[in-house]
């Protein structure tokens, strides 16, 4: 056998027993006639020790070895005399007797650390060895160990796996679609899953009441921290189900998560908040509730004078920083930088402290007296050494989506966005559909096999702006985590929809008559959920982006940069799949 251990578990218990060992040299050390050797795997880090006095060849042998060789070592294990606190196997060592070098390496580009000295994208390039680092590959082992849970919950809530398929057809609504041309069809392509939506609703259809499915997903879209043109989703339908079914059945599931991951235990419901409540008070449908800083809006008492940013404004609204009214003038010219930043883009911000007497202290204390001052204070309820921060706009929306950045980013600075502290929230109550005044046409804001809410069905006729959907967001420090619907299973419901979407006839049977068809034959009520599992693990390890938690992700350009990908194909199978390539400039 080439290892009896590995060299994580050996400890105290193990002294005087002989084991052979095998991994990566992390690094050596000379010290007088000694020599120390880290020995890395998979499990953990175990020194050896070579001794000049008592086998000068092997010490020379041991002497010689590089960063990251591959090497086999058999040895008696025992008690440290200079113990290391922070490895698990710190208390021993290991005094070896043979040594074989399996393998040697050039010195790789980088430090095989934790606090490695590679840029992201030099070790994105050689993702293979920064997959050697004990922090990624602890990322890993959560995957692995979250993938386990959620399949171990579902199986005893009567879930059955089923695989859908990977090529399936276009379908040019939302996202954009990775093609994939058909050799055997000419001209004709596949497209790579955004969801296994149809498909699991054709398994409702089909009687198979619970189904669930880790799968990849595929959208070509720009990327961002919590987006990869590849993704994976836990995958979720039910039949004969309400919206509060469904929800009580992935509360669960989360609680479950938190228990056995991170040792949680959480015993009262998620808090839940209307679509409507969340962009009111927190300008975002995904609201960080880790902290306050709610929203107050200030138009009945900020109007009327002769502030004309305030009185033209169609929205004033601020937030309110406990204990930080101690920003400086230097901190808070730097928040209105950051107001004004592209990104965010307002055109400026009001600030007021309120100092340890109760007065209030403004920006633009030459056009409010202190009585007025007062009544925006007593509106926060503010404190002495509170700080509030106003912006106004001529759009409500858009004004409370920059006051949304502000928060976050006031939050940051003052160290309330704690990674060890978990805020659940369910936003219930999503609008079916959203205007697009680009194209004078309303598009379904999920996706259009979302239910409207059966009390609002009415309103289709009439209001289709003012219809609810159906539709659930789960919702973590400010990360949405999963979402999912009430499904439409009437197929004259589904007609309706299709038309107020702008489908004609033709085109929804086209692309979606094999369902409309199956609905015919009895489809069951029915709903269901998507987890993202790559932001679930992001989340329970503490990232700041999904990508660390993938094996072998894209960069911010949807490049794989490790072996070169996307890249051109040669002529040949261009012409077997009748295709010519015209890339614009």
């Amino acid at each position: 056998m080439y290892r009896t251990r590995t060299c994580g578990n050996l400890r105290l218990a193990d002294e005087g027993l002989v084991v052979t060992l095998a991994g990566w040299v992390q690094k050596t050390r000379k010290m007088g006639g000694m020599t120390f050797v880290d020995l890395r795997d998979r499990y953990g880090i175990t020194q050896l020790v070579f001794n000049q006095e008592v086998d000068a060849a092997l010490c020379e042998q041991a002497n010689k070895l590089g960063r990251e060789y591959v090497i086999q070592v058999t040895g008696t294990v025992r008690e440290r005399s200079s113990k290391n606190p922070h490895l698990a196997t710190g208390d021993i060592e290991l005094i070896v007797s043979k040594l074989v070098v399996l393998n040697t390496a050039v010195t790789p580009p980088f430090t095989i650390e934790d606090e490695t000295d590679g840029g992201d994208d030099l070790r994105m390039k050689y993702r293979y060895l920064d997959l050697r680092r004990s922090c990624v590959r602890k990322n890993l082992e959560l995957r692995h160990k979250m993938a386990f849970e959620v399949r171990s919950y579902l199986d005893k809530q009567g879930f059955l796996e089923v695989e859908t398929p990977v090529l399936i057809k276009s379908t040019p609504e939302g996202a954009r679609d990775f093609v994939v041309p058909s050799r055997m069809n000419p001209g004709q392509f596949y497209a790579l899953p955004q969801s296994p939506q149809t498909f699991k609703q054709l398994l409702m259809v089909s009687g198979f009441d619970r189904y669930f499915q880790i799968v990849k997903c595929f959208r070509d879209e720009d990327l961002r921290a919590d987006r990869q043109p590849e993704f994976t989703q836990i995958d979720c339908e039910m039949s004969f189900v309400e919206q509060e079914d469904v929800i009580q059945t992935f509360e669960g599931m989360a609680k479950h998560l938190f228990k056995t991951i991170r040792g949680i235990e959480i015993k009262e419901p998620f808090l839940r908040m209307t679509w409507q409540d969340a962009m009111k008070y927190y300008g975002s449908d995904k609201p960080d509730l880790r902290f306050g800083m709610k929203f107050v809006e200030l138009m009945d008492i900020m109007k009327g004078y002769g502030f004309s940013v305030f009185d033209d404004a169609a929205y004033i609204g601020g937030i309110c920083a406990e204990g930080a009214a101690s920003y400086t003038r230097k901190q808070l010219d730097a928040l209105t930088e950051f107001v004004k930043r592209p990104q965010v883009g307002a055109k400026g911000m009001v600030y007021a402290r309120v100092e340890d007497n109760g007065n209030v202290k403004s920006s633009v204390d030459k056009f409010y007296s202190q009585e007025v001052l007062q009544q925006m204070k007593e509106a926060f309820n503010a404190k002495p050494g509170d700080l509030i921060l106003i912006l106004s706009g001529d759009d409500a929306m858009k004004t409370r989506k920059q006051l949304c950045e502000l928060r976050l980013h006031v939050a940051e600075q003052l160290g309330l966005r704690d990674k060890n502290k978990f805020a659940c929230l369910w936003v219930v109550d999503f609008p079916l559909f959203e205007w697009s005044e680009e194209d004078q046409r309303f598009y379904a804001m999920h996706h259009p096999f979302t239910s409207p809410k059966p009390e609002d069905i009415p309103l289709l006729d009439t209001d289709p702006g003012a219809v609810r959907a159906n539709a659930y967001d789960m919702v973590i420090n400010g990360v949405e985590v999963g979402g999912g619907s009430i499904r439409i299973h009437d197929s004259q419901l589904q007609d309706k929809m299709f038309k107020l979407l702008g489908f004609t006839e033709e085109r929804a049977q086209e692309q979606f008559g094999f369902l409309m068809n199956a609905f015919k034959y009895g489809a069951p009520p029915h709903g269901g959920l998507a987890y993202g599992l790559d932001r679930w693990v992001s989340l329970f390890a503490g990232l700041d982006s999904i990508r660390d938690c993938i094996a072998f992700p894209k960069n911010n350009s949807g490049r794989d940069v490790m072996i070169d990908a996307p890249s051109a194909i040669d002529d040949t199978q261009l012409d077997e799949l009748c295709l010519k390539v015209d890339v614009k400039e």
